[in-house]
């Protein structure tokens, strides 16, 4: 056994895998006149280790089955015998119907926390009761007609947008909770074309603060803050939204590697009248999950539907913009990462590495997003050394934004050249990595 990143590693797993793969590996490989050793070469795993899973001895990671599936032409045949294993689902809790109380604690070490009550359950544990400072809105009825006002808001958003490329989550949550309440309770106050106008806008606070929980590993809390985006936008008038949550609720099954709910969500975000942006967006997301389906082509198709439905973008309202504002060619981008996930290793480094090169240096979250993807695609094609060298280039920075979601690729990663354990590269890369890893799981 090595142990390398901090993770037991073992040579041998045996473990009753899926339907007959390896015997079908074999057949195709035969089939392809194909040695052992030339599949080995060309997927870059050793030949003991694609023997032990022909014989049923070990069981084959879905990123092997991949790399096989298109080496061996197999259209998605050969991969479907290794389906990814979805986390379950797990239920919310709705919020009860009465009035809702926000407690939110900072503590002096910089941590915060935050939980929504109904005012019933606050009075039940004596939170409305809790001694400290208690900080209202000031009488605001006079001056809540200013449309000087939701125009600070909407630029602070775009700040605070961008503050959130390269800080870790934790900075921002507790300022954009306060903000989206404030537009919640000026909204009261207001006449009705200006508090449709503040609940549209805090609907996009409470958006942007589901997805950085989510960055900050909680699944079920992003959620709760997508409805509460949802809830807010429809009472702005804004009825669009919904499908974008559907947007969010298959970015969460896509983490989970749930290629079946990611589908299913995406396509339901595609349905009816949604502007363009929005179904664009759920056509690239229905791609990732046909890309860890293995279905090549259903994958190129959604993304060219989402291709055609990003360019017929036209929103000039003046509210935010729904998603990123950094990729340059957005369906481009999500197609390298699509490629990796279909076993085309090198093909997504080289989509990866162009797109990359065109995201602005601010947009640090993005480039680290994308950046551990193009490691882990040059690992995976057998670059070792030029995805640690990538790799090592990327850790302080992913240190500092601390993303849940990117750390799902670095562990990748690091499994992934753990298989290399004897490169000078890798071990010289160890530390750091492991070090990045415990920190991303603990912080």
């Amino acid at each position: 056994m090595t142990r390398l990143f901090g993770q037991a590693v073992t040579e041998v797993d045996v473990v009753q895998q899926p339907t007959d793969f390896g015997t079908e590996l074999r057949r195709r490989r035969l089939a392809a006149d194909m040695t052992l050793t030339g599949l080995a070469q060309r997927v870059h795993y050793s030949k003991a280790q694609l023997s032990k899973v022909e014989r049923g001895l070990k069981r084959p990671s879905r990123q092997l089955a991949l790399l096989c599936d298109t080496e061996l032409a197999a259209e998605g045949e050969l991969a479907a015998l290794v389906p990814a294993c979805p986390s379950e689902t797990e239920e919310t809790a709705e919020a009860d119907g009465d009035e809702e109380v926000w407690l939110m604690q900072l503590s002096s070490e910089g941590q915060s926390w935050f939980r929504p009550l109904s005012r019933r359950q606050a009075v039940a544990t004596g939170a409305a009761s809790l001694a400290g400072l208690s900080i209202g809105l000031p009488a605001v009825s006079a001056n809540v007609e200013d449309t000087t006002l939701a125009g600070t808001f909407r630029a602070l958003f775009d700040q605070y947008r961008k503050l959130g490329q390269a800080t870790g989550p934790g900075l921002l949550l507790p300022v954009l909770i306060a903000q989206t309440h404030a537009l919640q309770e000026l909204s009261k106050n207001a006449g009705a074309q200006t508090r449709q106008e503040l609940l549209r806008l805090a609907s996009r606070y409470a958006e942007y603060v589901g997805w950085l929980v989510q960055e900050s590993g909680d699944e079920q809390g992003a959620l709760w803050w997508t409805r509460r985006a949802v809830d807010l936008a429809e009472a702005g008038g804004d009825h669009h939204l919904t499908a974008y949550a559907l947007v969010r609720r298959a970015d969460v099954t896509l983490y989970r590697d749930d290629s079946e709910q990611t589908i299913g969500l995406a396509r339901q975000a595609q349905k009816g009248d949604a502007p363009p942006r929005i179904r664009g967006l759920a056509a690239q997301r229905e791609a990732q999950g046909h890309a860890l389906a293995g279905d090549h082509r259903s994958c190129m198709r959604s993304l060219e539907r989402a291709r055609a439905l990003l360019e017929r973008q036209a929103d000039d309202s003046g509210a935010p913009v729904i998603g990123s504002t950094n990729l340059p060619d957005s369906a481009e981008m999500v197609r390298g990462w699509c490629l990796y996930d279909l076993g085309r290793p090198r093909a997504a480094a080289q989509v990866l590495e162009a797109q990359l090169a065109q995201v602005p240096e601010h947009a640090v979250r993005v480039r680290v997003r994308f950046g551990v993807r193009r490691a882990l695609a040059h690992a995976a094609d057998g670059e070792i050394d030029h995805a640690c060298e990538l790799t090592r280039e990327l850790l302080p920075s992913f240190t500092t934004i601390g993303s849940a979601t990117v750390a799902t690729d670095l562990r990748a990663l690091a499994r992934l050249l753990s298989r290399h354990s004897r490169n000078r590269s890798v071990r010289a890369l160890a530390p750091e990595l492991g070090t990045a890893l415990r920190t991303a799981t603990h912080g």
